[in-house]
């Protein structure tokens, strides 16, 4: 049985010498996996840019057969929505492979979510046109996600809160108590800021937008089972700081 559906790219593995296994977020079915095949020969060139993270795509898939496993292939697959800055802004390419490693975190069901699917669809798309103002998109993107995941915050002390009663992350950070919390409690207005008022943010500079990311990515991993380290954030620091 063969499905049209629109999809995410959030990432993929080598798989062999020219295939990769990739992991979509369809409009139809969720996540899944696809095997790829040939993708990673040099000619055509290329194709493996479709791969890339947060690429949208329009595929047809093979649906598994019942009790047959969750991995099947891709019959077809085009780009949807050509891009006109994220592969090509350091800057941009940075926030979206900081955010497809989030996604695939956290986002996991394998079952129709129009809502969710319209989000990131629409979101990814500003995100590639936007010209000004794209310091806080990772943020705002984050916070409008967790209402979509179901835990959503109307508040930054709704945030805070959480985060500091709940002590440093498993991997080591400096927001847990004593004068962490202090600091912690210095970023309410900022949150209240990026929830009710986005567009007047006033975050003053790359290295406090770097400590609200780790912020809220704490926070993910108070709701998100096994969200365990984001790698990327690393990577997306150096950048917001540069």
């Amino acid at each position: 049985m063969l499905i049209k559906t629109r999809g995410i790219v959030l990432s993929y593995l080598k798989y062999r010498e020219t295939s990769i296994i990739a992991r979509i977020y369809t409009e139809r079915r969720g996540v899944q996996s696809y095997l790829v095949n040939g993708v990673r020969r040099a000619k055509p060139p290329g194709r493996i840019a479709l791969f890339q993270p947060l690429t949208l795509l329009e595929l047809v898939a093979y649906v598994p057969r019942q009790g047959g496993g969750t991995l099947t292939r891709l019959a077809e697959f085009r780009c949807a929505e050509p891009f006109r800055s994220l592969p090509y802004d350091v800057r941009k390419s940075s926030v979206a492979l900081f955010l497809s490693e989030v996604l695939s975190k956290s986002v996991r069901e394998e079952e129709e979510n129009v809502s969710l699917f319209r989000f990131l669809h629409d979101s990814i798309l500003t995100f590639d046109q936007q010209e000004v103002g794209t310091e806080n998109f990772a943020l705002l993107f984050l916070l409008h996600l967790a209402g979509y995941l179901g835990f959503g915050i109307e508040t930054g002390a709704e945030l805070i809160d959480q985060v500091a009663m709940a002590g440093p992350a498993p991997t080591g950070s400096y927001f847990g108590s004593g004068p962490a919390t202090l600091r912690l409690r210095e970023f309410e207005h900022y949150f209240d800021e990026l929830l009710r008022t986005p567009a007047a943010a006033s975050i003053p500079n790359g290295q406090v937008r770097r400590e609200l990311l780790a912020v809220v990515i704490r926070y993910y991993q108070l709701h998100v089972e096994g969200l365990g380290e984001v790698k990327s954030l690393e990577v997306l620091s150096e950048v917001l700081s540069s």
